[in-house]
């Protein structure tokens, strides 16, 4: 790829807040690929993407940034007739303490596939990961994408964590720029919507998020990554998990139609909460200097080991706001997965958590 793709695309993004032109799904597609396969020089590579990110990128810019990520990536087929997909923030949590990487083993233990991925850390957040919980659980995260598509298809298993460096390692290498580059950028936004690995008939999309404009956007994006379904809620820090107190408001598609609006109240299915998710534990602070501004001086080795210790007491049944996140995650998007009752939904996760069956698939995954 030409380095002038770059370079020209620069051109017309970076010129100001007043002159600063949007570029053509085939331009954003091109100088994605010329970042990813490493013909960019670094400095122009952050240049265009921190530009991008102050004009604000339209949504041929996310469109063609995404497909350059796709087909970067290996994408394979599982042996399973449906897959979920949970795609948390890669940057991480710091506000709340996250159960999102104990979902993938509740849904696998009521019959529904499901594989979750991202990295171990990255900026601008460098916060909790869901790799750094399932790593200090003693979780297999090193699998590559075969052996979690087996995993996938093991009856007493159902589920997998896959990494980015194993399924798009040129996205991946970008960290230590992505890091130096302090800000968020439009690889935050998409790296979440590759889709790794793909069931045979339906593959559902579960995220997040925070700001109202994007919706439409992830949903947009959820088709063009050739997603069935699609899931979009308005989680604590962006993740999958809706506040515990309130309504919940949620987005989504099935089967390619159009994005509906719906609200979910724990209320709804006995969960009375005061607090809007599972609180910060008493953390110790870490010795090393912070990476940026907005980078926590919580040890999150430290956070990781307590967020573990939450998650497998939920798993064991404790009631508490961990195990009230994880009953009301489930079970609206169960509710919406199946088309059914939301209180029926609750039950089946509530029965597969108090039973022990979704800690047994948790663990089998070790």
């Amino acid at each position: 790829m030409s380095k002038k793709v770059l370079r020209g695309a620069i051109q017309k993004v970076a010129t100001g807040p007043e002159f600063s032109k949007n570029i053509s799904v085939e331009d954003s597609y091109n100088s994605m690929l010329s970042i990813l396969d490493n013909d960019a020089d670094p400095v122009q590579a952050a240049i265009y993407l921190i530009a991008m990110r102050m004009k604000r990128e339209t949504m041929d810019e996310n469109i063609g940034s995404l497909k350059a990520l796709i087909d970067k990536s290996n994408i394979i087929t599982s042996d399973v007739d449906e897959l979920l997909d949970i795609a948390e923030p890669y940057n991480g949590f710091l506000r709340n303490t996250p159960l999102s990487a104990f979902l993938p083993a509740v849904f696998a233990s009521i019959g529904i596939p499901c594989i979750t991925h991202g990295v171990k850390t990255v900026g601008p957040k460098f916060g909790l990961t869901t790799k750094r919980i399932l790593e200090t659980a003693g979780i297999n995260v090193e699998q590559n994408s075969q052996e979690a598509s087996v995993s996938l298809e093991n009856k007493d298993i159902g589920w997998a964590y896959l990494d980015q460096g194993e399924f798009c390692k040129p996205l991946y290498d970008l960290v230590d720029l992505r890091t130096r580059m302090v800000k968020r950028t439009i690889l935050t936004t998409i790296e979440v919507l590759v889709g790794p690995i793909r069931a045979r008939k339906k593959t559902h999309l579960l995220t997040g998020y925070v700001h109202a404009a994007y919706p439409p956007v992830y949903s947009d994006l959820a088709k063009v990554a050739g997603f069935d379904s699609a899931i979009l809620v308005k989680g604590v820090e962006g993740g999958v998990s809706p506040a515990l107190r309130g309504d919940g408001k949620v987005f989504y598609y099935s089967d390619n139609n159009e994005m509906q609006e719906t609200k979910f109240n724990p209320k709804n299915i006995s969960i009375e909460q005061n607090m809007r998710a599972v609180p910060l534990p008493e953390l110790e602070k870490q010795d090393e200097i912070k990476l940026d501004e907005i980078s926590s001086d919580i040890n999150v080795q430290d956070f990781s080991t307590k967020a573990v210790e939450i998650g497998d007491e939920a798993l064991n049944g404790k009631d508490g706001p961990a195990k009230d996140t994880l009953i009301y995650t489930g079970a609206l998007s169960l509710s919406i997965i199946r088309n059914i009752d939301f209180n029926e939904a609750a039950s089946k996760i509530k029965n597969t958590i108090d039973s022990g069956k979704a800690k047994e698939f948790f663990y089998n995954a070790v």
